[in-house]
């Protein structure tokens, strides 16, 4: 035998060890690739399998047809949209602008970095802790609640209710919605080259031109995308809406959660598989058309 066909046979100099070799370097991915099979895969399947087969085994159309035709599932299941809608234009809108607004300081200020940090922690701040925090300042007993009542009864501040409805639950979810737009916007914003505003002057265009020739249509699938990822965000939110409206199911993920644990012996796995099946859906449509934008918008960020 020579030794090029040892090599080819598998030997530490030969190409076998390297295949080898290769291969053990994905070793590393596995744990990723079973958390991801284990949270998100499996779940995924067995809300599929839940919506179309029934608890004995057959298969059925009966809960994705009756579910939707139903108003106590399909009007929470329109809130959930409207809500998601509304606040990521609105987020979206006021979070573009604060990124615009600190994209003009100084890229080492300290003032930036402040904001920077701060948008990182307020993004993630939701569920119990953002709904006591609402508590604490509309509340009943809260000090604006308080102080509204000092000023006039008849204060849109003096009376609370507005917070426990679609109303107050949107105004919440936007407030964690403007500082996740700061964080996905701003770099969309900082890839705004200055010589594109230079040359758009030396030919003699204006401020006005350069932004509605060259600087929204560079941002815009950006901010679309950022409008679409604010839209997932707030559809599939839970813990806040739990916290703060303790009664009713206004919106699917509380529809889900009563169908789960209804203490008044109405409990349907099926019907919450049903009603994920539904938001999922809308989910993959809405980061399909993400991914779409994100490839458009890579060539604008290299």
């Amino acid at each position: 035998m020579t030794n090029s066909q040892i090599a080819r046979a598998g030997s530490s100099t030969g190409t076998g060890s390297r295949f080898w070799r290769n291969k053990r370097d994905y070793l590393g991915v596995l744990p990723f690739l079973f958390l991801s099979g284990l949270f998100l895969l499996w779940p995924t399947f067995n809300v599929v399998y839940g919506a179309f087969f029934s608890d004995e085994g057959k298969f059925s159309l009966d809960y994705l047809t009756n579910t939707i035709k139903d108003d106590g599932h399909r009007i929470p299941f329109v809130h959930s949209l409207q809500i998601s809608l509304w606040t990521s234009i609105a987020g979206g809108i006021l979070g573009a602008l604060f990124a615009w607004a600190i994209s003009t300081g100084k890229p080492d200020g300290v003032a930036r970095r402040f904001v920077l940090a701060a948008g990182g922690v307020l993004a993630q701040f939701g569920g119990v802790m953002l709904a006591f925090a609402f508590f604490a300042t509309f509340g009943f007993n809260g000090f604006v609640t308080a102080l509204a009542l000092k000023v006039s009864e008849t204060n849109f501040l003096a009376s609370p209710e507005w917070l426990y409805g679609l109303f107050g639950l949107g105004v919440v979810y936007t407030f964690f919605q403007i500082p996740l737009m700061f964080i996905v916007f701003l770099p969309a914003v900082e890839n705004l080259k200055p010589q594109w505003r230079e040359a758009s002057e030396s030919l003699g265009g204006s401020a006005k031109d350069y932004w509605f020739r060259i600087g929204f249509p560079i941002l815009f699938p950006s901010f679309l995308g950022g409008l679409l990822l604010l839209f997932v965000n707030s559809f599939s939110a839970y813990a806040t809406a739990a916290a703060l409206i303790s009664q009713g199911t206004i919106i699917t993920p509380l529809d889900i959660g009563g169908a789960l644990s209804s203490e008044t012996g109405g409990a349907s796995a099926p019907l919450a598989k049903t009603l994920s099946l539904y938001m999922v859906l809308v989910v993959v449509i809405v980061m399909a058309l993400y991914s779409l934008l994100r490839k458009r918008v890579s060539k604008w960020e290299q």
